[in-house]
């Protein structure tokens, strides 16, 4: 059985792919020059390809400097990730991260309240799209 390539990102890949979704497209230096910590050119450039090789980013060559561009979306990446912490960390139980997240007093009923008509309302524009 092949092992299936993880699709979520590292911190630093992840940072690197917010600069790609913010700007559309950058070269390595435009990159470099927008990460919030410092890290040589070499780094910058080392993390590009190796997103390019994972196939989340695409590269064109322009001149002399590739210019990368977002090959999956930030919602897309996002949505992988939380699959990938309920899966690894809750064992694939929503319920259960949820609940961590109320016990832990990181979100409340009311706040709950908030996100479920947020969830209805978007569900019904959905739904008026779909006609």
């Amino acid at each position: 059985m092949a092992s299936r390539q993880p699709e979520t990102l590292t911190k630093l890949e992840l940072q690197i792919m917010q600069v790609i979704w913010r700007l559309g497209s950058a070269n390595v230096s435009a990159v470099q020059a927008k990460l919030e910590q410092p890290l040589a050119y070499t780094t910058v450039q080392t993390m590009l390809n190796i997103l390019h090789r994972k196939g989340k980013l695409r590269r064109k060559l322009e001149g002399r400097a590739y210019v990368y561009s977002a090959a999956v979306t930030e919602s897309k990446a996002t949505g992988s990730a939380v699959r990938d912490l309920v899966d690894r960390v809750f064992g694939g139980s929503t319920e259960a991260l949820v609940m961590s997240l109320i016990k832990n007093h990181q979100i409340d009923a009311k706040k709950i309240a908030e996100l479920t008509r947020r969830l209805e309302r978007e569900q019904l524009e959905r739904g008026k799209e779909d006609k």
